[in-house]
């Protein structure tokens, strides 16, 4: 990226993850922990600052508390350089309005453009698992002479419905012939007919184009004033959209198993099977990358901790993920991911779960294929995800795959 080009990065972290709850019934979704110790926000930010991006600002709204301080007390930075990243909550600019999208978001908050003048923008959101280095986008996008680039990564024909879907001329595959909206039968790419490029929800503009783009999109009332869905066919129309295919996206350290990992964790189940990829023997996707790490709040807490029980039982712990400050005594894990400072007594029997923080797990306790939120209290010989119908009479979210989740500071008693 040429030194005398200055990009501003903006991050759209104003979502209410309706389809999370009741995980986002008391936070933002980009502030949802995530494989132990991190919030999803720490992903999008990671890959910013690796990629040398040193201004960013993350627009936030909904039930931002926790997300705010996350941000000022993680991500703070040195003010020499003009170094930032800071977050910027609605701020009811435009009239007695919240954001009414994501592009709304962007105009709203054009007062921050204006401040810092940049050549290029990149806007990503906050609530996806990836790593990707946007240096290189930025320097495609460049070369390109388009105005907006979408970031896109390549998918099965068969889940081409589950996303927006990038469709690319034959003949120009680097430009953006119409982008469809989730589609039911679309075409495959010239080069692998049985794949699609989806849109990853990353892109990176000229700067004035998008100031230009967010203001007409904001006199039209036909609009839904979405990124994807207005302002990159606004730029379609123009002819000036192009896409940067994710294969061409070289990030330090990267296996050839998790090179072109994006997973969208919107729902409960895609949250639930992304964490399973975490804990695989070779993982799907890898926390333990140093040379592309991903930031996140490192309290100041002991290690974790493996016991026997008072009778000598031995901590059995297999396939899992347990973070600092976490207590197992006499207790079997496996094929789960626990957060700090979480205790697991003698006789527990966890697998394929999900445990936020501060939780604890009694002696004699069961939990199956469950997502438990922060300070939960598991009782005594009390089970969740063995019986459902007990489960949504105490209640609790079992979705249709039979992922139970229990929600923020309940006790969960013996039935």
């Amino acid at each position: 990226m040429a030194a005398t080009k200055k990009v501003l990065g903006i991050v759209l972290a104003g979502g209410e993850g309706k389809r999370l709850m009741p995980l986002t019934l008391d936070r933002a979704k980009p502030a949802v922990p995530f494989g132990g110790h991190y919030r999803l926000i720490d992903f999008a930010l990671s890959n910013l600052m690796n990629s040398g991006l040193r201004q960013v600002v993350v627009l936030t709204q909904y039930k931002s508390h926790s997300l705010d301080r996350h941000i000022s007390t993680l991500w703070r930075m040195s003010g020499m350089f003009n170094s930032y990243v800071t977050s910027v909550p609605a701020q009811q600019r435009l009239g007695k309005r919240w954001y009414l999208g994501s592009a709304d978001a962007i105009l709203q908050s054009l007062n921050l453009v204006y401040d810092e003048r940049p050549d290029y923008i990149v806007v990503v959101g906050a609530d996806h698992v990836y790593r990707m280095d946007f240096e290189q986008m930025i320097d495609a996008h460049i070369a390109s002479g388009a105005e907006a680039t979408v970031a896109a990564i390549r998918q099965p024909i068969s889940l081409a419905d589950q996303f927006g879907v990038i469709d690319v001329d034959p003949d120009r595959p680097a430009e953006i012939r119409e982008f469809l909206e989730k589609p039911a039968d679309p075409r495959g790419l010239p080069d692998s007919p049985g794949e699609v490029l989806a849109s990853m929800g990353n892109y990176v503009f000229t700067a004035d184009a998008l100031v230009e783009a967010v203001r007409a999109d904001g006199e039209r009332a036909d609009s839904n004033h979405d990124m994807g869905g207005d302002i990159v066919p606004y730029f379609v129309e123009r002819g000036t959209a192009g896409v940067y295919d994710m294969k061409h996206n070289e990030v330090p350290g990267s296996t050839a198993r998790d090179r072109y990992y994006w997973r969208d964790v919107g729902t409960i189940e895609s949250y639930f099977d992304a964490h399973q990829d975490l804990i695989s023997v070779l993982p799907i996707f890898n926390l333990y990358n140093d040379a592309w790490p991903i930031f996140s709040r490192q309290d100041n807490l002991p290690p974790a901790k493996f016991t026997r029980d008072a009778r000598g039982t031995l901590s059995t712990v297999i396939d899992s993920i347990v973070s600092l400050g976490s207590v197992i005594s006499g207790a079997h894990i496996e094929r789960s991911v626990l957060g700090a400072r979480t205790v697991v007594e003698s006789g527990a029997m966890l697998s394929d779960s999900i445990v936020f923080d501060h939780t604890r797990i009694a002696a004699g306790a069961t939990v199956r294929r469950a997502i438990v939120d922060k300070s939960v209290t598991v009782e005594t010989g009390a089970t969740i995800g063995i019986d459902a119908a007990l489960d949504r009479s105490r209640g609790f979210t079992v979705t249709d795959t039979g992922i139970t989740v229990v929600g923020k500071g309940v006790t969960v008693t013996r039935d």
